[in-house]
């Protein structure tokens, strides 16, 4: 492999630059001519206020010559030029503020789509990745890259460009009025100026990156360990995640105290450059002079246009570093959308028709990575309208086809059918459409019991979410509330028991009403009296569906129609209960050995 011979600026510049180009079109929209007017308005008062601004210091010169003469001849001409000072410097602040107003619109516009774009790739991406991905650095990326989005556009488009008009402007005045000395000597200033800059705040990014790297791992940290509140309770481990948690926010700590040191190194050199040009131009102007070949206005003329020159210049390490740094957060934001989505749609996929759901694997083979095999061809049928059962032992891959028939990944080999269809070739969305699961965890939203039950489907009616509550058995309970259905369930729906979560999981389900149900270990986390009536509930609701379940505990399934017994990835037996009892397998040897567990502890 030849060497990588590029160095790491110009791979930053090449990425900057990338990263501009990718966002031009959220700026400059094709199909939004209003926010392209927008743009094209607050150039136009970009210019007119620094326009305004170039000309103050004639004002400002010709003022203080008409000063220097008879008081009597001049007090009317240095007080016009006076006062149109002054409204100078008003037309220019209203000018810049009338160009806020014109664009803060283009800017929220755009921020706002590329948001949404994040968002969407985010809830597109397969479960692998989000599996994988700390939801705390995600929720950084995203929150620096919208945040940094806006301040980026004003210093890109309202300071650096106007800077650059300005030095231009200005050097032509000064050679106009004082020749090429001055020019070269402000030309030299500012280059050295803009290197020295550059330099140290290149620097100084790394620092930052590293600064955010590590407010992102404290972040994640934090978040991981409120999350999981419970098990650190549970394991008396507060000292430990405090412990973790100041480990990281030490090291954060360590970077943002270097970081900030060297902004202070940075203004000290820039302050250098800057006053020794304003001290050698005051001092030619002083010479010129002296000499009779300037004028007591032509110290404030050179004075006035250097200071509005090193106003921005002053503020050039601070904008080329929240640039750089809008740059990087936007390339991060960008690497969100650019995620490879694992599980995707065929190009013009039709979606699925469900008339018999009927479930079918053919030699499905699987792996979450390449090492590590979960099935191994399997092959089963669930005939429509059936109860079929999976059960086996831990690992043998029983959740894993759950989320292969979600489709959350795709089989390395075979395919699973659905009413004979290859859910590879439909549509995920009508996919999911067409299943409704209960999971072992029913995770709720941090909203009301409402919310959570109407979920199942977008535009359910109160009626049937009513009607949805009291076929899953929960109805008398949310009576029983103040609130009702307005009852907020907390994070995760904590603030409800394990069998309340349960069965909102099933008043959901049964509002999205799917004709396919998957129950997934749905009461292996409930004690003995509430899975039992869970189980009443579950078997009411599968009444004229097609049901596949997968359980741990075998007592929970042995009135299916059919069950499956895996075995390492591969279909050990199958039968009804009776027949696998008879058959004296592994079926009957997980039967005995759980009766044998409930009989000696009689309490579960």
């Amino acid at each position: 492999m030849p060497p990588d011979t590029i160095t790491s600026d110009q791979r930053h510049d090449a990425d900057s630059w990338a990263t501009l180009k990718r966002f031009l079109p959220y700026l400059w929209p094709k199909d939004n001519p209003s926010l392209r007017r927008r743009i094209v308005i607050a150039m136009g008062l970009v210019l007119l206020a620094k326009g305004t601004v170039l000309a103050l210091p004639f004002a400002y010169k010709k003022a203080v010559d008409a000063m220097t003469g008879p008081a009597n001849e001049a007090a009317m001409v240095a007080m016009a030029l006076v006062l149109a000072y002054g409204l100078g410097r008003f037309a220019g602040t209203a000018f810049d503020n009338l160009r806020n107003i014109v664009f803060e619109r283009v800017g929220q516009e755009a921020t706002r789509h590329l948001a949404e774009d994040v968002f969407h790739r985010l809830h597109r991406l397969s479960l692998r990745f989000h599996l994988s991905r700390r939801t705390g650095e995600v929720t950084k990326i995203i929150e620096r890259g919208t945040k940094s989005i806006d301040s980026m556009l004003y210093f890109l488009l309202f300071n650096i460009a106007p800077t650059i008009i300005e030095l231009v402007a200005v050097g032509v005045i000064f050679y106009l009025n004082f020749g090429w000395g001055l020019v070269a000597a402000t030309a030299f200033t500012v280059v050295a100026y803009i290197v020295v800059t550059r330099q140290i705040t290149e620097w100084r990014t790394k620092l930052r990156r590293d600064m955010n790297d590590l407010d992102g791992l404290a972040l994640s940290r934090a978040v991981d360990s409120l999350l999981n509140y419970e098990t650190v309770k549970y394991f008396g481990a507060e000292r430990r995640e405090e412990a973790r948690y100041a480990r990281a926010a030490k090291a954060y700590s360590e970077a943002a105290i270097k970081s900030d040191s060297s902004l202070g190194l940075l203004n000290i050199v820039q302050a250098f450059i800057t006053n020794a040009l304003m001290a050698g131009a005051m001092a030619y102007t002083v010479w010129g002079w002296s000499r009779g070949e300037l004028s007591v206005g032509d110290l404030v003329f050179v004075n006035t246009y250097l200071m509005q020159l090193f106003r921005p210049l002053d503020l050039l390490g601070w904008v080329y570093r929240t640039i750089r740094q809008g740059l990087v957060d936007m390339a991060a934001m960008f690497d969100l959308i650019d995620t490879n989505v694992e599980v995707a749609d065929r190009p013009g996929a039709p979606a699925l028709v469900v008339r018999q759901p009927s479930i079918a694997f053919e030699k499905v083979s699987f792996g979450y990575d390449e090492d590590r095999q979960i099935l191994d061809e399997l092959s089963f049928e669930v005939p429509a309208g059936s109860h079929v059962a999976i059960v086996g032992p831990s690992g043998a891959g029983k959740s894993t086809i759950a989320r292969l028939l979600f489709r959350f990944y795709d089989p390395l080999s075979g395919r699973i059918l659905i009413d004979g269809q290859d859910i590879a070739r439909v549509t995920q969305e009508s996919l999911r459409a067409a299943i409704g699961i209960v999971p072992q965890d029913s995770v709720l939203f941090n909203d009301t019991i409402g919310y959570n039950i109407a979920y199942g489907r977008e535009d359910a009616s109160e009626d049937e979410i009513v009607a949805a509550a009291r076929d899953s058995a929960i109805l008398p309970f949310i009576d029983s509330l103040p609130d009702r259905f307005d009852t907020e369930v907390g994070e995760r729906g904590l603030k409800l028991s394990g069998g309340e979560k349960q069965r909102v999981a099933i008043a959901r389900t049964l509002v999205k009403n799917p004709p396919i149900l998957v129950l997934d270990e749905a009461t292996s986390a409930l004690d003995t009296r509430t899975e039992q009536d869970i189980l009443q509930t579950l078997d009411r609701v599968s009444e004229n569906r097609t049901t596949l379940a997968i359980a741990h505990r075998l007592s929970t399934i042995a009135n299916a129609d059919r069950i499956l017994v895996l075995d390492h990835g591969r279909l050990a037996e199958s039968g009804t209960h009776a027949e696998l009892l008879a058959r004296d397998g592994l079926y009957a040897e997980m039967w005995a050995r759980q009766a044998a567990e409930r009989q000696a502890d009689p309490v579960t």
